[in-house]
């Protein structure tokens, strides 16, 4: 199953599988990993290539046409079902984080107030 082999995705991982979410080329893929990731990711045409090699070999993505020089990928049902379980993952680790955050401020909200009340004691 792909999931035991790509334990997480990489941030360029990720954005690359959505970028074929439709079918897409090289040079407009690493452009749209670019504008989703409001510039924060870049891949260069060396990571990308590797990672549409191992993608295809490991049947995550797939050729879907040549035209001209330019090759066309497309997302695999397996390689759509690891994009969907790493999203998955993503927004548990927000919400994990987003819980620690608020029992923090409640404990120091309950902290404020005791101290107000053993002032006023």
């Amino acid at each position: 199953m792909a999931r035991e082999q790509y334990q997480r995705l990489t941030e360029p991982m990720f954005y690359l599988l959505l970028t074929v979410i439709e079918e897409n080329h090289g040079y407009a893929m690493m452009q749209d990993i670019q504008m989703l990731s409001h510039n924060r990711v870049k891949v260069g045409n060396g990571t990308m290539y590797n990672l549409l090699d191992r993608f295809m070999n490991d049947g995550i993505i797939e050729l879907t046409g040549v035209e001209a020089r330019k090759k066309y990928y497309k997302i695999t049902s397996k390689g759509l079902e690891l994009l969907k379980q790493e999203r998955r993952l993503l927004k548990q680790q927000i919400d994990d984080s987003d819980f620690l955050e608020k029992w923090y401020l409640n404990l120091a909200v309950f902290i404020r107030q005791s101290i107000k009340k053993c002032i006023n004691f």
